[in-house]
């Protein structure tokens, strides 16, 4: 992750601060789900790649069934 530094007024700060408390999580955990769901909302759409991103490596299997004529047997009959 790249890190990107800005600056919020005071009570945005304190605000933050009180939300990370309260839900147990990091101060860039909540930036990111903000600017996320703003993202969303703004119609801004994310390639399926981008949103299934988080899930590459977390299957165990075969590295590439399209390669392995053993998975292909019967395909297409």
């Amino acid at each position: 992750m790249r890190t990107v530094s800005f600056k919020l007024p005071r009570e945005l700060d304190e605000a933050l601060d009180e939300l990370a408390r309260t839900r147990r999580t990091t101060r860039s955990e909540l930036v990111r789900e903000a600017i996320e769901a703003l993202a969303r909302a703004s119609g801004k759409r994310a390639s399926f790649t981008t949103l299934a991103g988080d899930l590459v490596g977390s299957v165990d299997g075969p590295a590439d069934l399209a390669t392995n004529p053993k998975h292909l047997a019967g395909y297409g009959k």
